[in-house]
């Protein structure tokens, strides 16, 4: 199975692990010539809105917003440095389905996505994005674990 496609999700709260997220992307985007589409999920249009607020000369898109983004911009940042072409997406939805729904239609062929350890209770509880997005996903899951 040839790899074209990869989509690297990028959450507000990935921190340190989203430097481990992009490197793990940029690792197979190299090996495999893949186009990697940064994708940011807002969970409601107000989300959108709300950065739009605070954002000056910026169209009303989601994905307009999610170039703001510093966790996105530091992404793409580092997929240019490494010579990686690469498009960026933002949705609007329950994160884990819109995540879902966008490798469906960008054509991935694998995601990557970050989380953190959570007990069973945890994740009954609060749910896992991450979890929904690796039993939904049409293509692999590749999961980086905050350490």
């Amino acid at each position: 199975m040839s790899i074209e496609t990869i989509l690297l999700t990028v959450k507000r709260d990935d921190g340190e692990r989203l430097d481990r997220l992009t490197e793990e992307a940029v690792d197979l985007a190299s090996v495999t010539g893949a186009r990697v589409v940064v994708a940011h999920a807002f969970e409601t249009q107000s989300d959108v809105d709300d950065a739009l607020d605070r954002l000056e000369g910026v169209d009303g898109t989601p994905t307009d917003v999610a170039r703001r983004l510093e966790g996105v911009r530091r992404a793409t940042k580092a997929l240019e440095a490494a010579g990686v072409d690469y498009d960026v997406e933002g949705v609007v939805g329950d994160p884990g389905e819109a995540v879902a729904e966008l490798a469906e239609r960008v054509g991935a062929d694998r995601v990557f996505v970050g989380g953190r350890k959570r007990s069973p209770t945890g994740k009954a509880v609060f749910g896992s994005t991450a979890q929904q997005i690796i039993l939904s996903a049409p293509c692999p899951v590749t999961f980086v674990r905050e350490e």
